[in-house]
């Protein structure tokens, strides 16, 4: 196996192969940046740019629903078996049924205020939840504020997320969802932005808040029109102070990135560690095919960040792989009927001989549904990254490095509005 891995690796470099943002995020929709099936009751982009919320009155009312069926059988080890056997040690069957019913009001009471609210049901939980609730206000078009409940990331990477500071938990804290204020004022080609948010679930744990729970981050960006440059620090108590650094540009058609940062103990300032990566992202065929690829290198011991839900897994906190890693994601749209598309993404930590391995395809054959099929797989090292943090577990717990999703999809929703 581990000569497989080697010119895998050759390969990769040669064609500058790249990773998703996190480890565990193999949601087909969500490889190329295309719509996301939303399994928290939220059906609002999580940003809103200061032109945006500057309106005259209105109130505009959006119901969304969604229903997705499908099978995901799994074994708690490959097919081909780890020890070279072609016997299937076990398999399990699970049988995966999700409906949700959104309904989100968006009302602008005036030029610098707006709320927004959203609620949702969901079944088979039969949970009622809050989606997102915030309210945005202008301050004479210097100074935006937002408030309440709603999903904020930082970082321009779409493999790994070591740059969202926001989703960076402590392995002893409880995260959950976040409630943020901000501000953000734009200054010349870019702008500042300063927050305060809770990482603590204040929906369950009640209002009463020690300063752990509180966390505060400032960002700077500068945007030039050849690069894109994001600076920004954020600290909580109990967890490092970590500051990173950005940079975003095109160069013949292909897009460049790079990022950094620096993780500083409170405590012990000796006690410093860093991360750095470097990918890209281009298009060919016409816009066919897309390749993005990054190599990425994370210097960070026990490190942790927040994984949100998804119509595929809960919410929870992952350990951030170390080491040298590379990650690639292929996508090649047929441009025929029904829009479908194949793709691939592989993910490799060399330093443990570990890798994510996971192929499928996706189609919309009709109006508002959607047909998907992947293949999840752990291999190498049976005691590497991968093969011990697979996104599915047995009943008893173990990791299952293999496993095939089919799923079917039924989407859509209504939107009315006025103004005035």
């Amino acid at each position: 196996m581990r000569p497989f891995f080697v010119i895998l690796c050759l390969l990769v470099f040669t064609r500058l192969y790249a990773q998703d943002e996190s480890l565990f995020d193999w949601d087909i929709d969500s490889i190329f940046d295309e719509p996301l099936e939303e399994s928290e009751f939220d059906d609002t982009k999580s940003e809103t740019t200061a032109a945006d919320i500057i309106k005259q009155q209105s109130f505009n009312f959006s119901a969304s629903y969604s229903f997705t069926t499908g099978i995901m059988p799994g074994w708690s080890a490959p097919p081909w078996g780890s020890d070279g056997s072609k016997q299937v040690r076990s398999l399990f069957l699970d049988r995966a049924i999700l409906m949700t019913t959104s309904i989100s009001m968006d009302a602008q009471i005036s030029r610098n205020f707006r709320v927004y609210s959203s609620f949702g049901f969901q079944i088979p939980a039969f949970g009622f939840g809050l989606g997102n609730f915030f309210f945005d206000y202008n301050l004479n078009d210097v100074v935006f504020f937002r408030g309440g409940k709603f999903s904020q990331s930082w970082g321009i990477s779409p493999n790994y997320n070591f740059t969202d500071l926001l989703a960076r938990v402590s392995p002893a804290h409880n995260a959950g969802e976040s409630f943020i204020f901000k501000a953000d004022i734009p200054s010349g080609v870019g702008g500042f932005q300063f927050l305060v948010m809770t990482r603590e679930n204040l929906m369950a744990g009640g209002m009463l808040l020690g300063k752990e729970d509180f966390g505060y981050g400032a960002k700077y960006n500068l945007a030039f029109s050849g690069a894109d440059i994001d600076m920004g620090l954020f600290y909580q108590d109990g967890m490092a102070l970590r500051s990173f650094l950005s940079v975003k540009t095109t160069i013949r058609k292909t897009d460049v990135y790079s990022e950094g940062l620096i993780a500083i103990d409170i405590n012990d300032p000796s006690n410093s560690s860093g991360a750095v990566s470097l990918g890209f992202g281009k298009d060919f065929l016409e816009g066919k095919l897309s390749v993005n690829s990054e190599l990425f290198y994370n210097g960070e011991k026990g490190a942790f960040w927040y994984r949100p839900e998804t119509n595929m897994r809960e919410a929870g906190s992952v350990p951030f792989i170390e080491g040298l890693n590379i990650a690639l994601n292929l996508q090649y749209k047929f441009g025929v009927w029904g829009d479908p598309r194949v793709y691939t993404q592989i993910r490799y930590a060399l330093l443990e001989n570990s890798a994510q391995f996971i192929p499928g395809f996706v189609i919309y054959p009709l109006p508002h549904i959607s047909v998907s099929f992947a293949m999840p797989m752990a291999l190498g090292d049976r005691y590497g990254y991968y093969s011990r943090n697979t996104p599915t577990v047995n009943t008893l717990g173990q990791p299952i490095p293999f496993r095939m999703i089919f799923l079917v999809s039924l989407s859509g929703g209504i939107n009315f509005g006025i103004s005035r």
